[in-house]
């Protein structure tokens, strides 16, 4: 049986939406805008969603673009997968980028993202002089055919 953690969400503003599953069973929880925002085709910008989270140590968030919005009108999340940090207790934007050929107008409580919580394993970096040898070796972009 698996715990689940609670994920704290602090509002910032009386437009805030708590993040929320729209089905049973979903990766993410959508977030929405607390703004007004029109981003133009190839225009990036910085979306408030009026909340800060609170994440249990060992966990990231990551925040994904919505399907919907890519497929229908070519806006997607820049960075993505956008990282939080368990230590960050800032407000939580998105950066959304246009990538159609349209104005795009994104209105206060739209959902315009994603946010996934994910488990993040700590490493010990060691530098070595040599990496062990594979079949695969250092061929990338491309190297295993089509």
């Amino acid at each position: 049986m698996s715990v689940k953690k609670i994920l704290k969400v602090k509002r910032l503003s009386e437009d805030s939406i708590i993040p929320s599953y729209a089905n049973p069973g979903d990766a993410g929880m959508d977030l929405y805008s607390v703004e007004n925002v029109e981003i133009t085709p190839g225009e990036i910008k910085l979306v408030r969603t009026g909340i800060s989270i609170e994440l249990h140590p060992g966990f990231e968030a990551q925040i994904r673009p919505r399907s919907g919005w890519a497929l229908k009108q070519g806006i997607t999340v820049l960075n993505s997968p956008g990282t939080i940090d368990e230590g960050f207790r800032g407000e939580v934007k998105i950066i959304l980028i246009n990538h159609g050929n349209e104005t795009v107008f994104i209105f206060k409580r739209d959902r315009i993202a994603q946010i996934v919580i994910n488990k993040v394993e700590s490493v010990k970096v060691e530098e070595i002089e040599e990496l062990s040898e594979t079949e695969r070796g250092s061929g990338g972009f491309g190297s295993s055919g089509k």
